[in-house]
C-alpha cells in the first residue's frame, strides 16, 4: 500500500465563506503525517480544486472527511469508490457521531481525532490485521459483524502535530498556502464551554489542548516568508486560555511577525484590556463572535453563559480598540419569535456590526439540541445536505416553518442593504463596502437558488408533516465522471483487500 488519497467534499449550497477556499486542517494534517512515514499522499479539497476521479481510482486507500452538510456527498463518493474494491474510510464529526450510518457506505470509520492512530490504521490495512487495536475505529469483522472499538481517537499532544503540508492539496502542489487568500493556522483544540447546539465539544472535548508558541511561530514565519499577510487562527476559541494567548501575541510582536489575523473568540475577550492591546498590536483585524441571541431566555437554552449586557459591552469595547466584528446569531430556539428575529437585525445595525451571519438553529448529530429534538419527534428532515444552518430542518415551537425560513432570509437582506453600504462608503471604509456588497449579492444568489425550499416550508406549514421534500442530489457530477471512466475502460478491476 503506497498511495493514500484524502477527499474533503464541497457543501451542496452557498454560504458566507464560499469565496474563501479554506480547507479544514484534518485531512492535511493526516496526509502530512503519512507522508512523513513514507507514503505517497494526495488531498482533494473540492473548495480548492475539482476532484480528479481518474487519479483517485489509482489510490490504494481513500479517506473522506465529512461534516454533516457534506455527509450525503461523502457517502455517494464512497459508494462509487467501493465498487472498485478500493478500501474507503470516513472520518470527521458526522461520522464520529453516526458511525453505523457511515458504514453503510464505506469500509471503516475513524471516530474522533485520527492523528495518533492513522499510521496504525494504514498498517492494519496493509497487513489485514490489528484493526482491534486502532483507537476509535468502527468496522466489520471477518464475520461481517459491526465492531466499534471502545476508545474514541484523541490526539493527546497537539504539539507533536507537524506543520500542515499544503502542497499535498491538488491545485496547490507548486505554491502551497501562497494561493490562499488567508492561511489557516491551528493553535489549539477543544473548548471549555458546551453550547447546546455545538458539536465541537463532542468531537474535540472540553479539555483545552494547545500547541507551544514556538511551533505556532514556525508556521507564522513560514507563512510570512511565503509572502502571505493574512492568517485565520483555526481554534474554536482562540482566547479560552488568556495567558497562553498573551504569550503567543507577545512573541509575534517581539518577532515582528504580525500578519493581519482573524479568529473566533467569545465576549469575554472585551474584559481584558491587556489582551485587547496585544491583539491590536499583533495585527488582529476581525474577530468572529457567536453572540447567538439577544433573547435572554434563548441564551439560557443555548447554555451560552453570557448576557445581553455582555454582548453590547463587548461590541462597544472592541470597536473602541479598532477591532472589527463578524457577529453570528442563531434563530429558532423554543423561546424565539419573529419579533426576536426582527429585533436582532435592529440590534446589529444599532451596534454597527461590520458583518453578520443570521443562522437557523440546526440539530447537528452529537449535540444536545439533536438529542432533544429527536426525542420530541420534531426533526422533519434528515437530508444532511440541508444541515448547513440556512435551512429549517425541525419544527419550531413559536413560529411556523415558513416564518423561521423567510424571516432569516429577510433579516439578512435587511442587514446587507444599499443604505448600509453607503454608510460605510461615507466613512471611506472600502473594506466593509466590499464586504457588505458581497453579503448583499450572496444573499440574493442564495435566495434564487433556494426558492424551491422556501416554497416547501410554506407548503409544509399549510399541510403539516405529510409533505416530504425530495432529497437533494449532491454527487451527480461525480457519478457522471465515474460513468464516463467506466465507458472508457479506465475504472480498475475489483481489488482485494
Amino acid at each position: 500500500m503506497k498511495k493514500i488519497v484524502f477527499i474533503e467534499p464541497k457543501p451542496s449550497d452557498l454560504h458566507v465563506f464560499t469565496r474563501m477556499a479554506l480547507p479544514r486542517l484534518g485531512t492535511v494534517l493526516l496526509g502530512t503525517i503519512l507522508k512523513n512515514h513514507g507514503y505517497t499522499v494526495k488531498s482533494y479539497v473540492e473548495n480548492v480544486s475539482e476532484l480528479d476521479l481518474a487519479d483517485v481510482l489509482t489510490a490504494d486507500a481513500v479517506g473522506i472527511s465529512t461534516i454533516t452538510s457534506t455527509a450525503k456527498r461523502s457517502y455517494e463518493i464512497a459508494k462509487l469508490l467501493r465498487k472498485t474494491g478500493i478500501p474507503v474510510f470516513i472520518g470527521g464529526p458526522h461520522a464520529t457521531f453516526l458511525p453505523d450510518e457511515a458504514l453503510e457506505s464505506c469500509d471503516y470509520v475513524i471516530r474522533g481525532e485520527a492523528d495518533d492512530c492513522i499510521v496504525d490504521f494504514i498498517k492494519a490495512l496493509e497487513t489485514g490485521k490489528g484493526f482491534e487495536y486502532v483507537a476509535g475505529l468502527s468496522y466489520r469483522d471477518s464475520n461481517g459483524i459491526v465492531t466499534h472499538n471502545k476508545s474514541t481517537a484523541t490526539c493527546k499532544d497537539v504539539d507533536k502535530l507537524p506543520c500542515p503540508d499544503f502542497t499535498l492539496i491538488s491545485g496547490l502542489e507548486q505554491h502551497g498556502s501562497k494561493k490562499f487568500s488567508i492561511t489557516p493556522i491551528m493553535t489549539s483544540r477543544g473548548c471549555p464551554f458546551d453550547c447546546s447546539f455545538c458539536s465541537v465539544t463532542g468531537m474535540f472535548g472540553q479539555k483545552y489542548r494547545f500547541r507551544s508558541k514556538e511551533h505556532v511561530m514556525e508556521e507564522l514565519i513560514a507563512n510570512k516568508n511565503s509572502g502571505s499577510n493574512w492568517v485565520f487562527f483555526y481554534d474554536d476559541n482562540f482566547i479560552a486560555h488568556k495567558n497562553r494567548t498573551k504569550e503567543l501575541l507577545h512573541t509575534m510582536i517581539n518577532s515582528k511577525v504580525t500578519p493581519n489575523w482573524t479568529a473566533q473568540v467569545r465576549v469575554e475577550v472585551a474584559k481584558d484590556q491587556e489582551l485587547l492591546d496585544l491583539m491590536k498590536k499583533s495585527g488582529c483585524h476581525t474577530v468572529y463572535i457567536g453572540f447567538e441571541s439577544i433573547n435572554p431566555e434563548t441564551l439560557k437554552l443555548y447554555n451560552k453563559k453570557q448576557s445581553i449586557e455582555d454582548i453590547e459591552s463587548c461590541i462597544k469595547i472592541l470597536h473602541k480598540n479598532g477591532i472589527r466584528i463578524h457577529g453570528m446569531f442563531v434563530f429558532g430556539s423554543d423561546m424565539d419569535t419573529t419579533d426576536t428575529i426582527q429585533e436582532t437585525v435592529r440590534f446589529a445595525k444599532r451596534n454597527d456590526l461590520e458583518s453578520v451571519q443570521f443562522l437557523i438553529l440546526t440539530p447537528l448529530p452529537g449535540t444536545k439540541c439533536y438529542r432533544d429534538l429527536e426525542s420530541e419527534n420534531r426533526i422533519i428532515s434528515k437530508d444532511w445536505s440541508l444541515y448547513d444552518a440556512h435551512h429549517v430542518v425541525f419544527e419550531p415551537k413559536l413560529m411556523t416553518y415558513y416564518q423561521l425560513q423567510s424571516e432569516m432570509l429577510r433579516a439578512t437582506k435587511n442587514f446587507y442593504t444599499i443604505g448600509q453600504i453607503v454608510k460605510r462608503a461615507a466613512r471611506f471604509d472600502l473594506f466593509n463596502v466590499a464586504l457588505k456588497t458581497y453579503g448583499r449579492n450572496m444573499t440574493r444568489t442564495w435566495e434564487k437558488k433556494n426558492q424551491y425550499f422556501i416554497d416547501y416550508t410554506k407548503t409544509l406549514t399549510e399541510a403539516g408533516k405529510t409533505i416530504e421534500l425530495a432529497a437533494k442530489k449532491t454527487a451527480e457530477d461525480i457519478k457522471e465522471k465515474f460513468k464516463q471512466l467506466e465507458l472508457a475502460g479506465a475504472v480498475p478491476h475489483l481489488k482485494t483487500h
